[in-house]
């Protein structure tokens, strides 16, 4: 009346255990790699990002009859032609990074622009600030309308 029951072939609890394991070890070894990646890709671009901001400002500092820096990134993406796009000049954010108006100085002769991370070490782990000067640093301190701190290369 019974049966023998066919010889199935399967995975056991066991092997399925090990094999979700494994993979649980690799995503643990992974995803902080990734994450990090993420994160100096967000500064590459916050840096890339102040430095067309620097190169924007002296354009249009050339540009005027009496030569004087923009007070605000509005000014730059609202110029015609516009010297950046709407995502830098309206939004102020890009990539992890919320960019600062320009603070102006000694008559408009002088700027800097700061770019902090909007949510630290998340989405960008250091500060960036760009002046006149066209230097970029690092952990940026602003002292007397100047940047200061540990320039990037």
């Amino acid at each position: 009346m019974f049966s023998k029951m066919n010889n199935k072939k399967g995975f056991t609890l066991v092997e399925i255990m090990i094999v979700v394991a494994i993979i649980g070890l690799l995503a643990a070894i992974a995803i902080p790699n990734l994450l990090r990646a993420r994160l100096n890709a967000n500064e590459s671009a916050a840096k890339g990002s102040l430095r067309t901001l620097s190169t924007a400002m002296e354009s249009y500092r050339a540009a005027q009859a009496t030569p004087a820096y923009p007070t605000a990134l509005s000014d730059l993406s609202g110029a015609t032609p516009p010297y950046i796009d709407s995502v830098l000049g309206v939004v102020k954010q890009k990539q992890g990074y919320t960019f600062i108006d320009p603070s102006t100085g000694s008559g408009g002769n002088t700027y800097y622009i700061t770019a902090v991370p909007v949510t630290a070490n998340v989405t960008g782990s250091n500060s960036f600030c760009v002046d006149h000067t066209g230097v970029l640093y690092t952990t940026a301190s602003v002292a007397s309308g100047a940047c200061s701190g540990t320039p990037v290369s």
